[in-house]
């Protein structure tokens, strides 16, 4: 592998940039009374009416706690979503660059190259759901920027091997981007221990599956200090509000709710797994490491549809690819997986 030159991964115009300097950029607070009428807010004290920290520095400092990495290693946004876009932005030149995902996969990573007018090379997942490194590799060019790895994977559920993704870390001289939304209800550690080793390693997690914080949108990445000054650099700046910063700080300050939360959430998945194997037409419930479950059914579109009439909504990935007569099934509480259990056993007997 060549030695990492980021530069030659950053588009030129964002590279010349100079960012948008907020009012709290100037002026930061430093213990002292102040008056502030630098920004233009309405001076009426309501607690909300002042911009937020656009650094969101308490919430990092309380991440860097937690994740053993420091505060310059991460850069928050309004979803994952919003983090992945700023990717796009700051290294894929529109028309010209391309990006490699491995489907089947989360969605929004075609999505966003869409959007960006980004080429999205699509190559399988082998029908392990694991990468197919060589295949990878085929399809990678002077213009390809970045590679998506989402593990553990949605939809499929699966980690991928250790050594898989280490060999396209070690080859790729681009940027990889692991996907971590689902590591918390995963036994494998995240990929956030390596950021020191790869310097073109980015991690992005959320607060909207373990930590039960979907409604606040609040996303993370992890990378080097180089690549979070680039992308602070084209980011809005005040993406992450006030509301959302403060909820997330409360949920940082009580861990052990969240880890409680997880471990039933993991037990739960054990016990569908046990109950949903004895019915006739599951043919297959492949392995998870993440909160929800693929099982390969007769006929996805009928049971999709008859769960529906039953009031249980659940997700028909048939038409993924490699996810034919698939369904994917979110772990709930006790209560309603004993009510999933229950429709699956009464369709079983119709």
């Amino acid at each position: 592998m060549e030695v990492f030159d980021l530069n030659k991964l950053i588009r030129p115009n964002v590279a010349k940039l100079k960012p948008y300097s907020s009012a709290r950029d100037e002026f930061k607070t430093q213990g002292a009374e102040m008056i502030f009428l630098d920004a233009n807010e309405n001076p009426n004290d309501n607690g909300l009416n002042r911009y937020p920290d656009p650094h969101q520095a308490k919430v990092k400092e309380k991440l860097s706690e937690i994740k053993n990495v420091v505060p310059s290693n991460i850069l928050l946004g309004n979803g994952s979503d919003e983090v992945l876009d700023l990717i796009f932005r700051a290294f894929c030149e529109p028309g010209r660059d391309n990006i490699i995902s491995l489907p089947p996969t989360y969605g929004m990573y075609k999505v966003l190259a869409d959007i960006n007018d980004i080429e999205n090379r699509e190559v399988l997942l082998n029908h392990d759901f694991e990468p197919d490194v060589t295949a990878i590799f085929e399809q990678v060019s002077s213009r390809t920027k970045i590679i998506f790895l989402c593990s553990p994977n949605n939809p499929s559920g699966n980690s991928f091997e250790a050594n898989t993704i280490e060999a396209i870390l070690k080859r790729f001289n681009g940027l990889v981007v692991i996907d971590e939304a689902y590591i918390d209800f995963s036994e494998k550690d995240s990929w956030i221990n390596m950021l020191e080793d790869f310097p073109t390693l980015i991690i992005t997690q959320t607060f909207s599956k373990a930590f039960g914080k979907a409604g606040i949108r609040l996303g993370v990445l992890y990378a080097s200090e180089e690549i979070i000054t680039i992308l602070n650099k084209i980011k809005p700046p005040y993406n992450v509000n006030q509301l959302t910063q403060n909820e997330s700080l409360e949920t940082l300050f009580d861990l052990d709710k969240i880890k409680t939360q997880v471990a039933g959430i993991k037990s739960e998945r054990k016990l569908l797994v046990e109950q949903l194997l004895e019915v006739n037409f599951v043919s297959k419930i492949y392995r998870s490491d993440a909160n929800f479950l693929l099982l390969e059914v007769d006929n996805a579109n009928k049971r999709y549809d008859q769960f529906l009439e039953k009031g249980i909504v659940i997700r028909n990935r048939s038409n993924q690819p490699l996810c034919e007569n698939c369904l994917r099934i979110t772990v709930g509480t006790k209560e309603e997986n004993k009510k999933l259990i229950k429709a699956f056993k009464e369709l079983d007997n119709e």
